[in-house]
């Protein structure tokens, strides 16, 4: 599996929204190779260290494939016209969450990168988008994203190809990923199968085991649409 990147992109904080939410969500394509370290790309910066970014979340991936369906059901989105509507580093044409795996391993220039966790879309894309909605939008189509950890820094130039050179849990699409986190979200087989992973963030683990222990699930609420404090 080799995916040619169709744009790499970094971004600063900006103000983000009325309210100037600090945010790093506005990614612009570069025209020159970049470094990439353990928290991501140089020049690449988060508003909310605390739930975006750091060594789990260095590098976000966005399929390219999803925006014509975007633009279909968000006609009058400006973010739309070009890559990075989602904040993401990444953009490519020919892999999507269906394909991709968690522990999925690639190359990406002269560094090494793997699927660390699918994107858990927040309130930030509301303002990004200008849709009250559109982090429950995003979570209700599994069209989500996903995360890669670092494993081995190096440059990255804005087109070199990802190429896969390790599976670690080929049966753990990110699309079944995403099933169980937020559509067959009590399935007890699933929910031990997946705590089984010795790859799973330990955040996401604690998830499924509370899941067990308790019969219920989490309250998204405050993920999707929190308002931005005065």
């Amino acid at each position: 599996m080799i995916t040619k990147l169709n744009t790499l992109l970094i971004g600063a904080v900006g103000p983000l929204g009325a309210k100037a939410v600090p945010s790093g969500i506005d990614k612009r394509p570069v025209a020159g190779p970049v470094r990439l370290g353990r928290d991501g790309f140089e020049g690449d910066a988060q508003g909310d260290r605390k739930n975006h970014g750091g060594p789990l979340k260095a590098v976000h991936h966005y399929a390219y494939d999803h925006y014509d369906a975007w633009r279909q059901e968000i006609a009058d989105a400006p973010v739309l016209r070009r890559p990075g509507a989602f904040g993401e580093n990444l953009s490519t044409v020919g892999l999507d969450e269906t394909q991709v795996a968690l522990g999925d391993v690639f190359r990406l220039g002269d560094a090494v990168i793997e699927v660390s966790q699918g994107r858990q879309p927040c309130w930030r894309l509301n303002l990004r988008f200008g849709v009250a909605d559109m982090a429950m939008r995003v979570q209700k189509t599994g069209r989500i994203g996903w995360y890669y950890r670092v494993i081995e820094a190096g440059i990255v130039r804005p087109h070199d190809c990802l190429d896969l050179i390790e599976r670690r849990s080929p049966d753990w699409t990110l699309y079944r990923l995403w099933r169980l986190l937020y559509v067959d979200t009590l399935n007890r087989d699933e929910l031990h199968a997946v705590i089984a992973l010795p790859h799973l963030p330990e955040r996401w683990r604690l998830l499924a085991e509370r899941r067990l222990a308790t019969q219920a699930v989490e309250d998204w609420t405050p993920r999707l649409s929190e308002k931005p404090a005065t």
